[in-house]
């Protein structure tokens, strides 16, 4: 062809020209395949922006801090661990581990690992509380580093967490993880008194026993007693600020509750009165030294017991280290505390010596059967080394 000049236009290799726009074609199709397969569903593929990562680490922090201190259990907080790398990362920060709540560090027995202990262990470097009283116990009782459980229970107590001083306490009257002359009971008065303080109602109890009995303390069996009292009360108060469907229930007379032969559920606060309340909420950490030693984990070692109390799970660390009942011998606890609480819920219908009681005070006066009388007005059985 030419131009009205005359001159002929450019000779184009039509052949060449189809290939390469093929080509072209080709590659542009596969390069835009792979990347919607990259990016399938997120915010490029649509035309939007990902906001999630434009956000500052503070206000993410923020955010995990308060998801690990409101997790119902420790899946919870897996499952936001899990949810994105970014969340992996924030959410073993030392800030958003130090808030975990006690639910978030209850581990359980039977998912005891060496993860698990490294993860308590990192939260308790972070300075969670929660975590070091429970890392502590679980080293003390059932790992057998008594060293190193001691030093974290300590280290929860210097930060007046109640339970911590309550268990030290425990320590200090039984010398656990020592021999019989490293019992102090003068210390483990101290610790009650201080966890009473706090609100601790085992430790009010065993306080209220201790100056009852003059163990530890000098005898003082008015104020052993009312501080049995307010224990009872600091139970009811419980009981009452706890929502339940049946919270009303327990509020009626019984009239098999004066015969203490008969079983009854829950544990009667005030029996003379009819007044049957719940049994108190057992701790994570308690339940978990119960699993391990009921379980497949192993015993507490030849010859030694664990605590009778069911909400307990302490076991000896020598032998004959617990207390056991006078009467029956059957049943041994680690505290009075222990002792008062099963004998409410469990024992008094279980003890060989309660029907003879019942029967004859006469005779059990004259066999030398050491018989309490605790802040409820119950008999509550002596207990003996």
């Amino acid at each position: 062809m030419r131009t009205r000049r005359g001159h002929c236009y450019p000779k184009v290799n039509m052949m060449n020209e189809r290939e390469t726009k093929r080509r072209r074609r080709t590659h542009f199709t596969g390069e835009q395949m792979g990347y919607r397969k990259r990016l399938k569903g997120s915010p490029e593929s649509r035309g939007e922006s990902d906001f999630f990562d434009a956000l500052p680490d503070d206000l993410v922090l923020c955010i995990l801090c308060k998801l690990s201190s409101t997790a119902s259990c420790p899946a919870d907080f897996i499952n936001f661990l899990i949810t994105c790398r970014r969340f992996n990362g924030l959410g073993l920060h030392s800030l958003v581990l130090s808030k975990a709540c006690e639910k978030m560090v209850a581990v359980k027995a039977k998912n005891w690992s060496e993860s698990t202990h490294r993860f308590l262990k990192l939260c308790a470097d972070s300075g969670n509380i929660e975590a070091c009283y429970t890392l502590g116990m679980i080293r003390f009782y059932c790992l057998r580093n008594r060293g190193s459980g001691a030093s974290l229970i300590a280290k929860a107590a210097i930060s007046s967490y109640a339970a911590a001083l309550y268990s030290l306490a425990v320590i200090q009257f039984n010398g656990s993880g020592g021999s019989k002359n490293d019992k102090d009971l003068r210390a483990g008065v101290a610790l009650c008194a201080r966890a009473a303080f706090l609100g601790h109602v085992d430790a009010l109890r065993e306080l209220g026993h201790c100056l009852q009995d003059g163990y530890g303390v000098k005898q003082n069996i008015a104020d052993g007693r009312r501080f049995l009292v307010q224990a009872n009360a600091r139970e009811l108060a419980a009981v009452l600020a706890t929502p339940a469907p049946d919270a009303g229930s327990w509020l009626t007379w019984n009239p098999l509750l004066p015969q203490r032969h008969v079983a009854v559920a829950g544990c009667p606060l005030f029996s003379d009165f009819g007044c049957n309340v719940p049994a108190p909420v057992t701790h994570p950490v308690n339940r978990f030294l119960s699993d391990w030693f009921s379980g497949c984990e192993g015993s507490p070692g030849p010859g030694l017991r664990l605590c009778s109390h069911s909400g307990c799970g302490r076991p000896e660390t020598r032998r004959h280290e617990f207390r056991r009942c006078s009467v029956c011998g059957a049943v041994n606890y680690c505290s009075r505390a222990c002792q008062a609480l099963d004998w409410k819920l469990r024992h008094k219908t279980e003890c060989a010596g309660a029907e003879r009681w019942l029967d004859d005070a006469g005779e059990i006066e004259a066999n030398g059967i050491d018989i309490n009388i605790d802040g409820d007005g119950n008999a509550v059985e002596g207990m003996e080394n």
